[in-house]
This record gives C-alpha cells, sequence and structure tokens, in this order.
C-alpha cells in the first residue's frame, strides 16, 4: 500500500476525472492539497458510482444489472426468496423520435425513469436496459404482488404528460413483461431474462400498452428422484427421505402452477 504522504496528486493527472465526477476543473487541485487522500478516494468512488450508472436517465447501467440480477437469481435458488423481474419497453418509441426529433425521445427516457424509480421501493433495482427498453427487479416479491406491481408502474407511466417543447407535451405508454426467477433449483440470468422478454413481446403482440406476467415456478420431485437424490444418505430409513419431501412442500408457496420454458 502506497503511503499518502508519497502521493503527488498533481503528476496523476486527474482534472478530467474530477470533471467527470462533477468537480470544476477550474478549481485544479489546490483547495485539498492539504488532504491528498481524502480527494483521490472521492475522484474513486465518484468514478465507481458512473461506471454503474446510465448516463442520461441515472438508472443503474446494463452491467449494474446483470450484477444484481445475478446475485437475486443466486438467493431465489440457495433460499427459495421469491424475486421478480420486469422488463419494459416504450411503445412506438421510433414514432416519437422520427415526429417530434431525438431530444424529445430523449426527454421521454429520463421522464419514465423518474417515473419507474418513484414506483418500486428502494430494494428494488431500475435499469435502463438498452435503447427504450428498461428493466425492474423486485426481490422479496411474492407472487401475488407481481401483477399489482407492474399495474401500478403501467398506469403511471400511461398518466405522464412528457413536455416536449414549451407548448406541447405527449403522452406515452409501455409494454410490460414479468417472469419470477425460479426457486430451489439453479437457473441462470440469461434463461430469466429470455422468460420475461417472452412475455413482454407477448405483451406487444396483444395490444401494447398491457402486462403480461408469469406465475411463480414451483419445482416437484418424485418419489423416486427423491430415492436417487437422497437415498445413499438415508442409511435404510425411507421416512427420511419422505420428511425431506414433506418439509419442502411447506416451505414452498402455494397456489402456483409449474411452467417449462
Amino acid at each position: 500500500m502506497i503511503p499518502s504522504s508519497a502521493i503527488d496528486l498533481r503528476e496523476l493527472r486527474l482534472d478530467d476525472a474530477r470533471a467527470l465526477v462533477g468537480h470544476d476543473p477550474a478549481n485544479r487541485l489546490s483547495e485539498l492539497e492539504s488532504s491528498p487522500t481524502q480527494l483521490l478516494q472521492s475522484i474513486l468512488d465518484g468514478l465507481c458510482e458512473l461506471s454503474l450508472k446510465d448516463p442520461l436517465t441515472g438508472l443503474a447501467n446494463r452491467r449494474h444489472f446483470h450484477t444484481v440480477l445475478s446475485r437475486e437469481i443466486d438467493v431465489a435458488a440457495r433460499s427459495g426468496e421469491p424475486a421478480l423481474l420486469l422488463m419494459l419497453d416504450i411503445d412506438h418509441f421510433k414514432k416519437v423520435n422520427d415526429t417530434y426529433g431525438h431530444h424529445a425521445g430523449d426527454l421521454v427516457l429520463q421522464a419514465i425513469a423518474k417515473c419507474l424509480a418513484s414506483c418500486v421501493r428502494p430494494m428494488d433495482t431500475v435499469a435502463r436496459y438498452g435503447g427504450e427498453e428498461f428493466a425492474v427487479i423486485l426481490p422479496s416479491c411474492l407472487a401475488s404482488f407481481g401483477k399489482i406491481v407492474a399495474e401500478r408502474i403501467r398506469e403511471a407511466v400511461k398518466a405522464l404528460a412528457v413536455p416536449v417543447s414549451p407548448v406541447q407535451s405527449i403522452e406515452v405508454t409501455v409494454s410490460v413483461g414479468g417472469s419470477f426467477a425460479p426457486i430451489w433449483i439453479r437457473s441462470t440470468p440469461a434463461l430469466w431474462v429470455e422468460r420475461a422478454d417472452a412475455l413482454l413481446y407477448r405483451a406487444k403482440a396483444e395490444g401494447r400498452n398491457r402486462a403480461c406476467i408469469d406465475v411463480q415456478q414451483e419445482i416437484s420431485v418424485s418419489a423416486e428422484e427423491k430415492n436417487m437424490l437422497f437415498g445413499h444418505l438415508a442409511a435404510g430409513d425411507p421416512a427420511w427421505i419422505e420428511s425431506i419431501g414433506s418439509d419442502a412442500s411447506r416451505s414452498t408457496p402455494t397456489g402456483t402452477t409449474t411452467r417449462m420454458n
């Protein structure tokens, strides 16, 4: 580790980095030369934060989205904690750009980003997935609330009036596809996104401005499969194997349906 006394910030050429994280480059380093370590830490923290954000909307970017997605699907596999992934796409966004210009399109993206952030909990992650597509990761989201959350977001966006000029505002809608992470099994983030995307395309095909949410997946294991998985551990005690099934059924949410994707 390099001691702070050995750091000469003037040799690190930090002006561009300071400008990126919101410092005034005209001030140079004079006001904080007495604490070089503090300044360097502030710049590093700011750059790390910028690397996780979409510059236009301020939401999480795709890199950060995939990090959170991997974590949540791992939690669902290990603990059975429900998590919902919503994929959202602005309906007829190309028409907005073609009619009002790309600046108006940027204003729409920013307005929807702010709207999405206001519709979810602090623990949820809202990201700009790319272009006019957004994603929302909702950990600890029970199956009974999935449709409610999606509809709340859809209605909130529909109610927006986005000013695109001093004299004109426009309204837009979104289509939403949502999928719950498989619980108690090892899946992948790519498969989770694929299922949510398929439901988004379904919402588009059914007329747009709607939400299609799947049900929480329930994984059942037959007696034969249980014996193959745990038989060598039962040491001649079949009742122990049956108790595994009983415990699993008690811990699995009710009212769910198996979907094969």
